[in-house]
């Protein structure tokens, strides 16, 4: 595995360095999407580029063409061919076509169809009591593969808010893959899984820390295909593999995803409403409340990733730990899910309060000296009241 890698790492890195580069020179300014700026999520400050992730699937794509594993070389091609729904449609919305969340989840629900259809291979075990029993249920077996890789294209793509975090998040997923791969003796699919770290790394070079290109929904959505198809792949082919353990490498973005499914609810508007509440959006706007100050942003931002990726890590890491021990890793499932809860409303309780102190101060400044209140975005995006 490290000879094909010190084979094919460099030439897929500088592809995918190239292409995304093109992204970013003059010739690109066509691609630029001013209306972005204006998204409730938004958390850049000049329209950038969003088909980085262009870049990574082609170098991507490129590796996995001319350097899989010759064991892996017939399945290999056929999976390439599953991409190309999940990646089209989110190209098309990133060049301004307008793709509803609606089309992009069918794209990735017909994606996943695909690999079913052409590899034959769908999950059969997750080591959870009870759900194992209704996988064995060929139509529940699909049915709940299907919904499993359409949530989690669409989980990458909502923690694709901050420069490098998505990016980030998808190395460390797919360093878990090789390092679980190589524990269970997978040399050929640790080969394929490592091949995905250089594609992105090509693309973090110039997204982190200045965001001069970003993923976009092609990126996003295609490489949470791909990377959770490897995990499948990696339960199929060995099964002393925990179920449990490979979820724990996606637990920062299916954790992120279900609680803003939660929180939306909870707030009486549509799961699909877009809003400024991430986990990651939360950490960026409390650094410019407590340490940086307003208009930071270009700071905060990148900022924001380096303290969120030890909390994205820690799953990840665990995971790999107890590869082989389902229940150990179920377990972790569950206290990170409660430390992640916890913490959200712990920082939530903090920023609303550092939030009321600064607008208390804005206010006596208004008083002796005129002017306007400069928090009324971080209250509303954190639930205050004027």
């Amino acid at each position: 595995m490290q000879f094909a890698m010190m084979t094919s790492g460099p030439w897929i890195f500088c592809a995918s360095l190239f292409l995304c580069a093109l992204m970013v020179s003059g010739g690109a300014r066509y691609l630029l999407r001013a209306q972005d700026l204006k998204a409730v999520q938004a958390a850049h400050s000049a329209p950038t580029p969003r088909t980085g992730g262009v870049g990574v699937v082609l170098a991507l794509g490129l590796g996995f063409w001319l350097f899989a594993p010759e064991a892996l070389a017939s399945m290999t091609g056929l999976f390439l061919l599953s991409l190309i729904p999940v990646f089209s449609v989110g190209v098309a919305e990133d060049l301004g076509a307008m793709m509803s969340p609606r089309r992009r989840l069918f794209a990735a629900a017909l994606s996943s169809v695909m690999v079913i259809v052409l590899l034959d291979v769908q999950v059969t075990q997750a080591d959870v009591p009870g759900l194992d029993w209704a996988l064995g249920f060929a139509g529940f077996g699909f049915f709940f593969t299907v919904l499993w890789m359409t949530g989690l294209c669409h989980a990458t793509n909502l923690i694709d808010g901050l420069n490098g975090l998505a990016a980030g998040s998808c190395i460390l997923t797919a360093m878990g893959i090789v390092l679980i791969a190589e524990r269970s003796g997978d040399a050929d699919l640790a080969t394929l899984a490592a091949m995905v770290i250089p594609a992105i790394l090509g693309f973090f070079v110039l997204n982190w820390p200045f965001g001069k290109v970003f993923l976009g929904d092609g990126g996003a959505y295609t490489l949470g295909h791909v990377l959770g198809w490897l995990g499948i792949f990696l339960l199929v082919r060995n099964p002393d593999i925990a179920g449990t353990a490979v979820g724990l490498l996606f637990f920062w973005p299916v954790a992120d995803t279900f609680f803003a499914i939660y929180r939306r609810y909870r707030a009486g508007v549509r799961p699909d409403e877009p809003d400024r509440l991430h986990f990651h959006q939360l950490v960026m706007r409390a650094l410019e409340i407590l340490v940086l100050g307003r208009k930071r942003r270009r700071v905060s931002n990148p900022l924001a990733t380096v303290v969120l990726m030890p909390l994205v890590a820690a799953p990840i890491f665990t995971g790999v730990m107890l590869w082989d021990r389902p229940l150990a890793a179920l377990l972790a499932i569950g206290l990170f899910a409660v430390l992640f809860v916890s913490s959200y409303a712990a920082g939530m309780r903090l920023a609303r309060r550092a939030t009321l102190t600064s607008k208390q101060a804005f206010r006596r400044a208004r008083d002796l000296r005129g002017g306007s209140m400069l928090a009324d975005s971080d209250a509303a995006a954190l639930g205050v009241k004027n």
